[in-house]
């Protein structure tokens, strides 16, 4: 009479157990479908987001390699027939493409650098100096400069450029960096607090100065972010059309995307050597996006986890 209970007990140990498997699997399918769902959604989203850039892209290029008759033909998805370089032959003489493609390259690559100098040292005391109040408040006033535009104080910095002479490529480049300062910070920032602080005393128990420990261990460790922080940078500077158009007083040493504007103007009926000038414009900004993509997420990834 004693095994009864026990047989009884068993089975219904067994029932529960298989009752509490079927939940689980249950909840793992649910789980699955759920993730696949999420998945295909977010498929969609991107697939959208990538045809509102291809599209456009491919119009570009599609209406750059066309004839005069064919670009006004009302047909703008077609292909080029026959295949032609007039427009960017036209547009290259226009533009004077070889001087304001030099201009651009010279504020660009200015801007990149002085970016990442100085955000870099600034970033380091910063976070090195964060228990005093001093650089820590200096931190949330770099932040708030990144929700001031540009086209605010627009009129300010054009009176102060003419003042002391910086109505040129130069104030143009010094603008971009001081403007690209407050995000690049906010990146080195949130980099810099992943690196452990043991580094830094070893190097000082071995008698390098702050300076040398900057410079020889901390500069190289932040590769990976000033690539991130160089390619933003570039981007913006790249891009940016008000900035020169405002600043600049010297219509021939303007930067190309402001010389595209001549094509809204005089020529805006000319749309093959519209969007050949367009193509050549941006040309470079694709190519160093595309060869860089993977240093941007990359770095910003690393300074999201570990910061």
């Amino acid at each position: 009479m004693s095994v009864q209970p026990a047989l009884v007990a068993r089975d219904i140990d067994a029932a529960a157990t298989a009752e509490g498997k079927g939940t689980r699997r249950r909840s793992r399918r649910g789980s699955e479908g759920r993730s696949g769902n999420s998945s295909w959604s977010l498929t969609i989203v991107l697939l959208l987001c990538a045809v509102t850039v291809v599209i456009p892209l491919y119009v570009t290029i599609s209406m750059a390699f066309k004839t005069q008759s064919q670009s006004v033909d009302g047909n703008a998805f077609s292909l080029p027939a026959p295949f032609s370089v007039e427009g960017f032959v036209t547009a290259w003489t226009l533009t004077d493409y070889p001087r304001a493609f030099l201009v651009s390259i010279l504020i660009t690559a200015g801007s990149v650098v002085g970016t990442i100098i100085l955000g870099a040292l600034a970033s380091f005391a910063i976070s090195r100096n964060w228990d005093r109040r001093l650089f820590r408040w200096s931190f949330y006033y770099l932040l708030g400069a990144m929700f001031i535009p540009f086209p605010v104080v627009a009129l300010p910095q054009i009176q102060l450029t003419g003042l002391v002479g910086l109505d040129n490529p130069l104030g143009v480049t010094l603008l971009h960096i001081m403007f690209q300062l407050s995000f690049s910070i906010l990146l080195f920032t949130a980099f810099l607090r992943s690196i452990p602080a043991e580094l830094e005393e070893s190097a000082r128990i071995d008698g390098a100065s702050t300076w040398q420990t900057f410079w020889q261990l901390i500069f190289p460790l932040l590769a990976p972010m000033s690539a991130t922080v160089g390619i933003f940078a570039f981007l913006a500077s790249w891009n940016d059309f008000m900035m020169p158009s405002l600043i600049t007083s010297d219509p021939s040493l303007q930067t190309l995307p402001v010389l595209q504007n001549i094509f809204q103007t005089q020529f805006s009926s000319n749309y093959n050597v519209s969007f050949a000038s367009y193509l050549m414009a941006m040309a470079p900004a694709i190519i160093v996006f595309l060869f860089t993509q993977r240093w941007v997420m990359e770095g910003v990834t690393q300074g999201a986890v570990k910061g």
